[in-house]
């Protein structure tokens, strides 16, 4: 369906286009990126008075201190801080982009959808590893680094998709992400948790994977091909292809695309393994099991025990 277009008023764009060009200058420019996302948070929070009172020490409430505390990404932690095996000097930038995006998508600006497309789309530019041309990113969007993403041009990306980042993703361009879809790039032993495989997740270009999906991790979504709603993706879906179920199965080729498409059973083939990244941890890392389980089977805690 062909969508229409909406314009601002004049005044209403003028603002929009002198706060976005402000911090995005600001974000390229050599100032601490820690010190550029406090100051857009505070303002758009409407707190500046009250900051400024805080900061010349003047007395706040405890509860006052932790708010006006946390428009500064340096005094939060994210989940994904405490994955051993990230790039920490990449993250550290990352993680205030990230910190970001998610305060102001809980602002009342975020449902304003012209203003926050455009916003996203900015920082989209700063945070991805590559971010195309005409982005639309809507809200509640969630990922776990932000810079092992690469998305193409004209890529829509829907309410409450997460991005797996942990090891690489990749979307193409002219590809749909519909809401809830959840895109993985790493998965956990079977026995151990704790035991973490990074892949490289791919969504081809013009391929569309739709409400409430998963892409398991290494798994490719092929150029032009589609996921049905709620399907779960444990191998690739070729080219073409529309795959649909749990776990999902190609069904049928999209109409006029049959002479060129990979036949049906073609379908659902594992190469993950082609697609997993190596890491290694360093030498000195301070790390704790959280789940500190027993983690041999029946038979060998028998053994011991004779």
């Amino acid at each position: 369906m062909t969508k229409r277009r909406v314009r601002l008023p004049a005044a209403a764009e003028e603002g929009l286009q002198a706060f976005i060009g402000e911090v995005d200058e600001r974000l390229s420019g050599p100032e601490d990126t820690c010190d550029v996302v406090t100051d857009v948070l505070v303002d758009l929070y409407g707190d500046r008075e009250a900051y400024d009172r805080w900061q010349n020490g003047e007395g706040v409430s405890s509860a006052e201190r932790v708010r006006l505390q946390g428009y500064d990404p340096c005094n939060s932690t994210l989940e994904s801080e405490y994955y051993a095996e990230k790039d920490e000097e990449t993250f550290e930038d990352s993680k205030h982009l990230q910190w970001l995006w998610r305060q102001f998508d809980a602002t009342p600006m975020a449902d304003n959808v012209e203003f926050a497309l455009r916003f996203r789309a900015m920082l989209a530019d700063h945070l991805f590893a590559e971010a195309g041309e005409n982005l639309r990113l809507f809200k509640g969007i969630t990922m776990t680094y932000g810079h092992n993403v690469r998305v193409g041009d004209n890529t829509v990306i829907h309410d409450g998709v997460h991005l797996d980042d942990r090891g690489k993703l990749t979307i193409g361009s002219h590809a749909s992400i519909s809401d809830d879809v959840h895109l993985y790039s790493h998965d956990h032993d079977l026995v151990d948790q704790t035991e973490v495989r990074n892949y490289h997740t791919i969504v081809a270009d013009d391929a569309r994977v739709t409400y409430d999906a998963m892409v398991r991790a290494g798994c490719r979504v092929g150029e032009n091909a589609v996921v049905g709603a709620r399907a779960v993706v444990q191998g690739d879906v070729p080219d073409h292809h529309v795959a649909v179920g749990a776990p999902a199965e190609s069904v049928r080729v999209k109409p006029g695309w049959e002479s060129i498409a990979e036949p049906l059973e073609a379908g659902g083939e594992s190469r993950r393994e082609e697609r997993r990244i190596e890491y290694s941890l360093p030498d000195d890392l301070d790390a704790f099991d959280e789940f500190g389980r027993d983690l041999d089977p029946p038979e060998h805690a028998t053994e011991r025990n004779r």
